[in-house]
């Protein structure tokens, strides 16, 4: 089963997401749970999420990148659901076997990461890789696209298609 733990804090806004979500809403095995529309107070049940993990082969973290980061409901759910004792550290193995996948959208072009003294875009997935590693779950390469708020319709429905795309790859060889 494939997770989408989905974080965007302006869903109604958003162009990329939308279309990917509704790429991959109606895939067999994907289940997807929008973290805003769950937890609008913040206030996450840890016990649905993580038997949410359980359930998942696949978990994907979709989501804007928002001031090159996640957005803060997406940190506090990695903070809370991703405990000491079930997710790392002692007797903490629930997620050893599954992989992740980093899905994300960014507003500007890739030219916005190119500053700092470590520029480029993939560098801003190590804190999510490093994280993932630590939990025992596989690092797959991350989906991203980029330019959104400037991508015509077309642009972004291509974008999405090919994210289902890579879904369906990764269901055929696991499943397959």
């Amino acid at each position: 089963m494939i997770l989408i733990i989905y974080a965007h804090p302006y869903p109604q806004h958003s162009h990329a997401n939308k279309r990917m979500l509704e790429q991959v809403r109606d895939m067999d095995g994907v289940e997807i749970r929008s973290l805003y529309h769950l937890y609008p107070d913040f206030n996450i049940d840890i016990t649905a999420e993580q038997e949410a993990l359980t359930r998942a082969d696949l978990v994907i973290w979709q989501h804007p990148m928002q001031w090159y980061s996640v957005p803060p409901l997406l940190k506090l759910w990695i903070d809370k659901v991703l405990s000491h004792g079930w997710a790392y550290g002692h007797n903490g193995k629930a997620l050893h076997g599954k992989s992740l996948m980093w899905a994300v959208t960014t507003g500007g072009g890739e030219d916005h990461f190119a500053i700092g003294n470590w520029p480029g875009f993939e560098v801003l997935a190590q804190p999510l890789q490093a994280t993932a590693l630590y939990c025992g779950l596989q690092w797959l390469p991350p989906f991203s696209m980029h330019c959104t708020f400037i991508c015509d319709d077309e642009t972004l429905q291509a974008q999405a298609r090919h994210y289902k795309q890579r879904l369906l790859d990764w269901q055929e060889a696991h499943h397959g």
